[in-house]
């Protein structure tokens, strides 16, 4: 299916001006000008299901506001990143260069994001980044109109589940990740506070995207004497190291730990028996008893027959945090400095977490974060339920924040990892 046959599909573009442009049905220009955005997700490659779910969550939230806010009609422009860092840059700049949209929103993979951070570092247009979680672009090398709403950093997750590990009594772990920003971030958090707390990493294996065959990790994670794995790997490549994890014997003989992204809905959905007891943390569950995260879980549901995964959620409380701002500001969103000073001084109100998210003094949000247990619902279906919560989780965890900065960005070289 081509891009723009999708996106007819899914209902975000439900237009087509004579221009070529694709937008949302809305009033007369005379009355008021649209608000244009650019949209970017991975439609195509190893992270598309995730870009689906993307363009999911954006299009439910700008329905349910019947495509306008503030009196002013929004238009969407939809770009296929196909998690490229160089496409991603090329598409980002047709947005912004020949669309003349007012902000970015979007894109999945941490080395796509990074792309267009260092594109609008120079130019100034908002670009909101409720998916991209490079750790820098709340720290070292803030780039204050790149925008983490509804967002987090990639180290920020994992760290509780490395303190639920060491109470578990897990003193040896072996971590897979893919071999990437993203992975080495999330590893990076979880080692760090693992190994503080007097636990060791024995081995860290890095696997590169798309690996159809995971066997020789997993003979080596076998090998090993260790007490649980910590496994980084998203999309497609989640599936595959689940599956051949548990053909190998490895399920219920050594306990599988995951990043948030492990047992993403996009991935488990579509798995059987592999997926059941792994535990992963996160600021999203679908499982959760919370009243409004329910109402949310079942609007989802009914409107696209499936449980929403953490793209969609994030993806639809980032728009849901734009759109209250822009409301505020009467749907003024002329000054950029202005526009952005006023979401870095919101808070989510009407969070389908069931609580509100403030950002910390560098530009990321707090969370509480769930412990989660893949489990079986009523209707048959796998879906995370916390078994435990971390209040206020911060990006520098317990850390003195300038103290933490002096440390090295997590590499492949650098995990953080403290030597008893």
């Amino acid at each position: 299916m081509d891009r723009r046959r999708f996106l007819k599909n899914t209902g975000l573009i439900l237009a087509t001006s004579t221009t070529g442009v694709l937008s949302a049905p809305w009033v007369a220009r005379a009355q008021a000008a649209p608000i244009r955005i650019g949209f970017m997700a991975p439609l195509s490659g190893v992270v598309a299901a995730g870009g689906r779910e993307m363009v999911e969550g954006f299009n439910m939230y700008w329905e349910k506001k019947d495509h306008k806010i503030a009196g002013r009609p929004v238009e969407v422009i939809v770009e296929d990143d196909a998690g490229n860092p160089d496409t991603a840059l090329r598409k980002a700049r047709r947005l912004v260069e020949q669309e003349h949209v007012d902000f970015l929103f979007g894109n999945l993979l941490a080395n796509t994001g990074l792309a267009v951070a260092n594109y609008v570092k120079g130019n100034g247009v908002p670009y909101f980044i409720p998916i991209i979680a490079a750790d820098d672009l709340t720290q070292r090398h803030r780039i204050k109109n790149v925008v983490r709403v509804a967002g987090y950093t990639a180290s920020q997750m994992p760290r509780p589940l490395a303190d639920w590990a060491l109470k578990q009594g897990h003193k040896r772990i072996a971590t897979i990740s893919q071999d990437y920003t993203f992975g080495y971030e999330q590893c990076g958090g979880f080692s760090q506070v693992f190994t503080g707390g007097g636990g060791e990493i024995v081995a860290q294996l890095w696997n590169p995207l798309s690996t159809s065959d995971f066997s020789p990790y997993i003979g080596q994670l076998a090998g090993m004497e260790i007490d649980a794995v910590f496994a980084m790997e998203l999309g497609a490549d989640a599936a595959r190291f689940m599956k051949q994890y548990a053909n190998f014997g490895l399920k219920g003989r050594i306990p599988l730990l995951g990043a948030q992204n492990f047992t993403d809905q996009s991935v488990i959905r579509t798995l059987g028996t592999e997926c059941e007891g792994i535990i992963s943390s996160a600021h999203f569950a679908e499982g959760s008893d919370n009243p409004v995260t329910q109402k949310f879980v079942k609007a989802y549901q009914e409107k696209y027959n499936k449980l929403p995964s953490l793209y969609g959620f994030s993806v639809y409380s980032g728009a849901m945090w734009v759109g209250q701002v822009i409301e505020k500001l009467g749907g003024d969103i002329s000054d950029r400095d202005k526009f952005i000073d006023a979401v870095l001084h919101s808070e989510l109100t009407d969070s389908p977490l069931g609580r509100p998210v403030r950002f910390d003094d560098y530009g990321n949000p707090i969370y509480d974060v769930y412990i989660r247990k893949v489990v079986k619902n009523a209707e048959g279906k796998y879906w995370n339920v916390p078994i435990e919560t971390y209040p206020s989780v911060s990006q520098f965890w317990t850390y003195d924040p300038k103290e933490y900065l002096k440390q090295p960005l997590f590499s492949r070289e650098y995990q953080g990892i403290q030597k008893g």
